[in-house]
């Protein structure tokens, strides 16, 4: 029996669903979503395993022109999956203008691996506008193959898997096959925190916040987990910290409940507000935060 097995990476600008389908293929809450800009800041892997195949999903941060260091970064990782992909998936949604970003989509049609172009929220239009974009995405992307999908809900979904596993190359596992991410549960506890940010919190303030796991002891009935929520002024610590500490505690509590979702067990979480003026900015401090080798 052939294995089938190589890296799927998803590709896109801001806010066409990504993370959604990310979440959708690989059956598990892998990434983040919310409806900002810029939610997803990693290149981050879900792993999908058949006994004849394994397909390495790879979420990756909205295609941007960079303003700062750390968006700098988020790019790099765009870069990295177009660089070892032996599949693309180019997301865009039935909202985009299909040659947005025409010098990216330049160098997507030069490059060799297979590209699937996936118009995501169908379930948002009429089938006659979906025929419509088809039609312009064939003439843009002419060595693409063109599904349309509701990665929200569910739609053509399972038609994408097959289409995927179609066109993997054959090859051995790259993980174990009960691997699910390349990601830890420190990430995981970050992401979720940060998640609850970007909910909440309007303005700069989502995206001047990182968030680090100062410490994380595993028990069997219990983790405790301390994060420090970085922000880049004073002012911005006030808001997030909120009247009498009740902005924290409501991101502390929804943070918390959805850990223990997460994990399957009960949490202790305790939270904490520093700035850092530079941190976004800072190679040393990017690095820390794993957005720099």
């Amino acid at each position: 029996m052939t294995h089938k097995s190589g890296f799927v990476n998803i590709i896109g600008n801001p806010n066409v669903g990504k993370s959604t389908l990310m979440n959708a293929l690989v059956g598990e809450r892998i990434s983040i979503i919310t409806k900002k800009a810029q939610t997803t800041r990693h290149r981050i892997m879900g792993i999908v395993n058949g006994d004849d195949f394994q397909i390495v999903y790879s979420d990756t941060p909205g295609i941007l022109k960079p303003s700062y260091k750390l968006q700098e970064s988020m790019m790099r990782f765009v870069e990295s999956a177009l660089d070892d992909a032996d599949v693309i998936l180019y997301i865009t949604d039935t909202y985009e203008t299909p040659n947005k970003n025409q010098a990216f989509l330049d160098k997507l049609q030069n490059l060799g691996a297979p590209i699937i172009l996936v118009i995501n929220k169908v379930d948002l239009t009429t089938q006659e506008k979906v025929e419509e974009l088809v039609k312009l995405w064939g003439e843009i992307l002419p060595k693409a193959q063109i599904l349309p999908v509701s990665a929200l809900h569910g739609f053509n979904t399972d038609g994408l898997i097959s289409m995927i596993k179609e066109i993997l190359p054959e090859g051995p596992e790259y993980f174990s096959k009960e691997t699910l991410t390349d990601k830890t549960m420190r990430f995981f506890a970050s992401e979720i925190i940060r998640e609850k940010i970007l909910l909440h919190y309007q303005k700069e303030i989502p995206y001047s916040v990182e968030v680090e796991i100062e410490e994380y002891t595993e028990d069997k009935k219990l983790d405790r987990i301390r994060a420090i929520i970085y922000v880049s002024r004073e002012s911005q610590k006030s808001i997030v910290i909120g009247h009498q500490g009740k902005m924290l505690k409501r991101v502390g509590t929804e943070a918390r409940i959805d850990l223990e979702k997460f994990l399957g067990k009960k949490v202790f979480l305790e939270m904490y507000v520093k700035v850092d003026p530079d941190w976004r900015d800072n190679d040393n401090k990017l690095k820390r935060f794993g957005y720099m080798q």
